[in-house]
């Protein structure tokens, strides 16, 4: 059996700095051993836990997709002494990557239907890796209409610029992307929060699935949207991304009710989170 707490080491090999404000950066890592990516067979919606010697670990979002391969993505903000020192790393370092854990969005159980993918800040990177699969050539086909719905405080902190400019050119996809507000009078991006578009945006929810990832304040008000509109709570897929702690279930600091949401999550239907404490 596999020591569940031996990281596998990777090497940085590209670092991209997302946000304006500069606290956002994307980095692209491959592990230094082939086998241990064969090893690492992992499914969008799942995260992994960085570690840097002698500085500790932290739970991210899985963002690159597997159908990318060679390389991972995770997307970090700059929020505690990890993710500080993550930031200060350059091209090249050594960290860990702790792995692949928690379920994932069920895919395959989606085949057939439209999708809905509704994500705000910096929590889109778990949807970019969703997104990035379900256009892959290989997958398109196997989903009916996609329709993404992304929102951010302002056009400066908005993720992968360069790929939402890339889909929003695409005929197979139907990107909304909102700011809060702008300065700008040429915007080209909605102006509004996420629930406010996705109400005007996603009128439909025949044969569909939504799946919501953001700050908890968004997915709280997201979700009657939804449910207006006919989303019945089992075609309503969430992810409890920061509840996300150990990854193994041994802290005990993620449960909600019975549930481990580092082991159990951090996917849930909303059928499935009514029936436990409220979350949001």
């Amino acid at each position: 059996m596999e020591n569940p707490y031996l990281p596998y080491p990777v090497r940085i090999e590209k670092i991209t700095i997302e946000t304006e404000d500069r606290n956002i950066k994307t980095f692209r890592v491959a592990f230094l051993d082939p086998e241990d990516e064969k090893r690492f067979q992992y499914r969008p919606g799942q995260f992994a836990e960085l570690s840097v010697a002698g500085k500790g670990e932290c739970p991210i979002g899985i963002a690159s997709s597997p159908t990318e391969s060679g390389f991972l993505l995770f997307t970090v903000n700059k929020a505690g002494v990890v993710t500080t020192h993550l930031h200060n790393m350059e091209e090249g370092g050594i960290l860990g990557v702790r792995g692949p854990l928690g379920n994932s969005y069920p895919l395959d159980e989606m085949e057939g239907k439209n999708v809905v993918v509704i994500g705000g800040g910096f929590a889109f990177t778990t949807l970019r890796s969703t997104i990035v699969y379900l256009l892959a050539p290989e997958n398109r086909k196997r989903f009916g209409e996609i329709s993404v719905v992304y929102g951010a405080r302002n056009e400066g902190m908005l993720l992968y610029k360069d790929e939402l400019a890339a889909w929003r050119g695409r005929s197979d996809i139907h990107m909304h992307i909102t700011v809060d507000c702008s300065d700008d009078p040429f915007c080209q991006y909605h102006i509004g929060f996420v629930p406010s578009i996705t109400e005007k945006k996603i009128t439909s929810a025949e044969n569909s699935v939504a799946i919501i990832c953001g700050p908890p304040i968004m997915i709280k008000f997201t979700q009657p949207v939804l449910e207006k509109v006919g989303f019945p709570p089992e075609a309503i897929i969430m992810s409890l991304e920061n509840r996300m702690k150990c990854g193994i279930g041994m802290c005990g600091r993620c449960n909600i009710g019975p549930e481990y949401v580092c082991k159990d999550g951090p996917v849930f239907t909303l059928a499935k989170l009514n029936t436990l404490p409220k979350e949001y």
